[in-house]
């Protein structure tokens, strides 16, 4: 059975996390299990790999520099914003958090202050701040970082390279805390390719939270509660996929935060009396919050492709890809990878899975 947290656990050797992305992006090599067999490509391959007429779905959020030092008295609080709740007040994950009790003022800059109205489980703060709206979005991006995940190891400071290597070429719409990092491995000139193969492209938006990082702590995946986040599939993108699938073309999801919001969108269209399947009726417009949790025995909706990162040992992102291509599968993707020196996690290499049959049983 693959409903245990210790089901989704592998040795990974320190060396193997990328610190950097290769250049130019395309590059970075690239497994390909599309047809169920393990290739070692590279990104670039895709357009001899896909068909014309293929929908390929990107995610255009783009990241904020939502990593924050803020000083309580001549303490130094680190913040990792995660989720805006209005146009002044954001929920955090601060560190240390022992330092941030509920009446707290943090001051970032002379003009620029917040203060702490509540304080949750593992170090998540309220925080309220003293501008908002358009001004709070030009003071974060003016004082803060790129919020890169804890295995990616910067000098205090950080890099001033991970403006530009830790924000997709389709990043359009502000809110995202973390990268949608499939997307890293397209350049222009790939995209480019790819249209002049007939490949077709379609947007979606997944704000990704910081919680995409945070570990799954119970032992039964019945038991995990997901963070929420904000995600839109348009009209045009919905109308996009329903002609692509009654035209028995194929859907590739370019990253799990692309996949979450398809499948979150497939979900509220079921409840909504519409049914999407290989004969389709319609896929409907969707925006708003999503706590979707994908794991083996999920049926999934829309994509039959997923370009993907690899992920972390006992990720929720490493269940939805063990959904989606098959638990032993995955595993054994994994295994070749590490064997054949591919770099993981976000500044990493991808692979291409296609889905398996809806409906099969992982042992």
């Amino acid at each position: 059975m693959t409903e245990l947290l210790q089901d989704y656990d592998y040795v990974l050797p320190p060396d193997a996390i990328a610190q950097v992305p290769v250049t130019p992006r395309d590059s970075a090599k690239m497994l390909d299990c599309s047809d169920r067999i393990l290739q070692d490509r590279q990104v670039c391959d895709l357009p001899d790999i896909l068909r014309p007429g293929d929908l390929v779905i990107v995610n255009d959020t783009r990241v904020l520099r939502a990593q924050l030092t803020g000083y309580r008295g001549i303490g130094k609080i680190r913040f990792t914003l995660h989720k805006r709740v209005s146009e002044s007040v954001w929920h955090a994950f601060a560190k240390p958090a022992k330092k941030c009790t509920p009446g707290t003022e943090i001051k970032f800059s002379d003009d620029f202050q917040a203060t702490i109205t509540d304080k949750h489980e593992d170090g998540e703060v309220v925080l309220s701040f003293s501008c908002h709206g358009d001004a709070l979005d030009d003071a974060i991006d003016s004082t803060g970082q790129m919020p890169l995940p804890p295995y990616i190891k910067r000098a205090e400071g950080g890099d001033a390279n991970d403006t530009l290597n830790y924000q997709t070429m389709f990043a359009d719409k502000k809110g995202a805390v973390a990268a949608p990092t499939a997307g890293l491995h397209f350049t222009p000139e790939l995209k480019d390719r790819l249209l002049a193969a007939g490949i077709e492209f379609a947007h979606v938006t997944l704000h990704v939270g910081a919680g995409t990082f945070l570990p799954v702590k119970v032992d039964k995946l019945s038991d995990h509660k997901m963070h929420s986040e904000w995600g839109e599939v348009s009209s045009e993108t919905a109308a996009a996929i329903n002609a692509a699938k009654a035209e028995g073309r194929r859907i590739l999801a370019i990253g799990t935060t692309a996949m979450r919001i398809l499948e979150a969108a497939y979900q509220a269209s079921n409840k909504r009396g519409h049914r999407l399947s290989t004969q389709c009726r319609e896929l409907a417009p969707f925006s708003g919050e999503t706590d979707i949790f994908i794991t083996p025995g999920y049926v999934f909706g829309v994509c039959d492709m997923l370009l993907t990162n690899f992920h972390l040992p006992k990720s929720t992102l490493l269940m939805l890809v063990s959904a989606f291509y098959g638990f032993h599968e995955v595993r054994a993707a994994y295994e070749h990878a590490l064997s054949h020196n591919y770099r993981f996690f976000s500044y990493g290499d991808a692979c291409l899975l296609a889905c398996r049959t809806n409906g099969e049983k992982d042992g």
